[in-house]
């Protein structure tokens, strides 16, 4: 069969178009989560998930939309529990985890369904998709690149320095439990594609890529989804094409050419890093007592100054005129 002929079959088609959007969403707000360090979070709320589609086969309603329902509580409570910061807190989140795989597969077993129908949702199965999923991937991960590309910059100033990002006004909390929600459902959307088992690597690897290759987080954004959409298209073509003499799942194809992808880069960006460090070979060098002075400032500032202060490692910041201070000796610094 020829590569027009294939695009032409509807099941093909439909499949075409959940990867473009599923492509496209997961690296989006991936981005945020591997600048927050969490990269992990993916694989922990697609293990929620499973529980999720197995209460749609009890129940009888859609898989996807209960799976985005307990995706989305799960990644709340997921970030919840990370922001308390007690020692346990990787102890409750692996509860979690593997409670929500264990109770899926129990709950599809009371369903009264074959551990093959929970498969296709483990590891997707994206040429069998209905024309109702794919109405369904494509609003919701449109609603996620929407919400990633406009918010970008409270986003991106909470990703990479929320007591910055307090400073400046913005809800951290809010903005944290924003992105977690995201990731949820991202995590239903991608489900169909490279399921739930592997979406994390969707929502990684091509940001982990575009890392090697960027230096803003603008254009590592942009770069990632783009890569992400190259790694579901073409993992789906891969996968097609190899299914007339072997049985090839587009999910690991997907998953492989993505990691495929990063480790191609990964000498380019060895040799960009070192490109850029031989042109500017003095910038860790920098003498430790160089600062900034703030000129002619006659204010002492102090806990009953009137400015807020700002908690900055072993000391304090002050907020002065849209900038701050910090006290160094008889003069201050300026920030």
């Amino acid at each position: 069969m020829s590569t027009f002929e294939l695009l032409t079959l509807p099941f093909m088609q439909r499949a075409l178009l959940a990867a473009v959007f599923t492509g496209l969403a997961a690296p989006a707000v991936g981005t945020y989560i591997v600048q927050r360090r969490l990269a992990l979070m993916g694989d922990g709320i697609g293990h929620v998930a499973v529980t999720g589609v197995a209460l749609g086969l009890l129940t009888g309603a859609s898989p996807t939309w209960t799976a985005v329902v307990v995706a989305v509580i799960g990644a709340i409570l997921i970030e919840v529990i990370r922001e308390r910061g007690h020692t346990n807190g990787d102890v409750a989140l692996a509860l979690l985890f593997y409670g929500g795989l264990a109770g899926g597969v129990l709950i599809t077993g009371l369903a009264g369904q074959s551990a093959a129908r929970l498969q296709t949702y483990l590891f997707g199965s994206i040429t069998t998709i209905s024309v109702a999923d794919v109405v369904v991937t494509m609003v919701l991960a449109a609603v996620v690149v929407v919400v990633c590309l406009g918010l970008s910059p409270q986003l991106f100033a909470v990703a990479q320095d929320q007591e910055f990002a307090r400073v400046a006004g913005l809800n951290v909390r809010f903005y944290n439990i924003l992105v977690a929600v995201l990731a949820a459902v991202s995590v239903t959307v991608a489900m169909r594609t490279v399921g739930l088992l592997l979406v994390s690597a969707l929502m990684v690897v091509p940001v982990a890529t575009a890392q090697q290759l960027t230096r803003s987080c603008r254009t590592t954004l942009g770069a990632a989804m783009l890569l992400g959409l190259g790694a579901s298209v073409g993992g789906l073509l891969v996968s097609a094409f190899a299914s007339s003499r072997a049985d090839v799942a587009p999910g690991p194809s997907i998953v492989l050419l993505a990691l495929a992808g990063f480790v191609v880069t990964w000498p380019v960006g060895l040799w960009l890093r070192r490109r850029q460090h031989l042109t500017e070979p003095f910038d860790d060098e920098v003498p430790d007592d160089h600062h900034d002075v703030s000129e002619g400032h006659t204010h002492q500032h102090g806990a009953d100054c009137g400015h807020v202060a700002v908690p900055h490692g072993d000391h304090v910041d002050y907020l002065h005129d849209g900038h701050r201070h910090a006290a160094h000796g008889r003069h201050y610094d300026e920030h």
